[in-house]
């Protein structure tokens, strides 16, 4: 009559004591990158070249808008380029002209100022009339002033030209900005042909129809990355004590119940499920019930060759590998 009680309570002692070492949840579920496949154009919708539920590959092709109107703004950018490029030229003629033009009025003005000079003399000398030195002044103040005139023009010209009258004219302000906008004209056209940011499995395609016009940045499908599979496990907080980054998981999901796949805890969430709500719980009132709380654990699958037959949002149950018992832990 002792012995089996006692056989009892040792089996059962023993059992608690080798136990503890995995932490096991069946709250878990595999997730995978979802990408919004959206336009960065507007445009019409010309075709669809893409299934739903289709596997593609990073750089299809998923649907295409209509390029017209961006072939013609690459026409526009195109013409506006030619007529910038023109313009430098012009500026460049300007200024050689002004430069000219200053020089023949600095040798005018010193031809009018030793002219005075010499009227000035004589007129001391009672040779030439006062009437006759001041139109010469009149003349070499005009000098003088056609003079600051052709200055100022050099000055503007230079000015139009960035101050380097030999700069390259692709190297000039106005033309980078056409040659800026020509670029932008050809990137909106290549961008007419939306493909595959990655690879994956495309969804929601029946939502594009040929013929639609769409806005820049509005969401027309989603693509999954099969290649890119994590398992979201929400451990109790009482089961974190020696969960630690690192260590080894096995995870069986219920689609492949007799599958084993191995894995790792990657990283541990900084809050607990609850904070990230979109309305928290607010437990400072007088009826609060306290509730063991979840804290997501993220496990890196090491199989990455089986990942692609998983599917975002299936179930799984975790199991985490602590690497010790109760018994190791006293």
């Amino acid at each position: 009559m002792l012995i089996v009680p006692l056989a009892l309570v040792t089996a059962g002692l023993y059992a608690w004591l080798i136990g503890g070492r995995y932490e096991t949840t069946d709250n878990a579920y595999a997730k995978q990158t979802k990408v919004s496949i959206s336009t960065d154009v507007s445009g019409r919708i010309q075709t669809v070249r893409v299934t739903e539920n289709q596997h593609v590959s990073a750089g299809d092709v998923l649907f295409t808008l209509d390029p017209e109107p961006f072939q013609i703004a690459i026409q526009r950018a195109q013409a506006a380029l030619g007529r910038a490029r023109l313009d430098v030229e012009q500026l460049k003629v300007d200024h050689e002209t002004a430069v000219s033009a200053l020089d023949i009025a600095r040798s005018t003005l010193k031809i009018q100022s030793e002219l005075y000079d010499r009227r000035a003399i004589l007129a001391t000398k009672g040779v030439t009339s006062s009437t006759s030195r001041d139109e010469l002044k009149l003349s070499l103040v005009q000098a003088q002033s056609a003079v600051t005139s052709a200055e100022k023009r050099v000055e503007n010209t230079l000015a139009a030209l960035g101050g380097t009258p030999d700069i390259a004219t692709d190297d000039h302000p106005r033309v980078r900005a056409a040659l800026a906008d020509l670029r932008l004209a050809e990137r909106d056209l290549a961008k007419t042909a939306v493909k595959a940011p990655a690879n994956g499995i495309i969804n929601q395609v029946d939502d594009m129809n040929v013929g639609e016009y769409v806005a820049a940045g509005s969401g027309l499908a989603t693509l999954f990355e099969v290649g890119k599979t994590w398992v979201d496990a929400n451990l109790k907080e009482t089961q974190l004590e020696f969960v630690r980054v690192g260590m080894p998981v096995e995870v069986t999901f219920d689609a492949y119940p007799d599958d084993v796949f191995q894995g790792r805890v990657a990283s541990i969430s900084s809050g607990t499920g609850a904070e990230f709500a979109l309305i928290p719980a607010q437990n400072a009132t007088g009826n609060w019930v306290k509730v063991v709380q979840r804290v997501p654990v993220r496990i890196e699958l090491l199989d990455n060759d089986r990942s692609e037959q998983l599917r975002s949002g299936m179930s799984a149950i975790v199991s985490v590998d602590t690497g010790k018992t109760k018994l190791d832990r006293l």
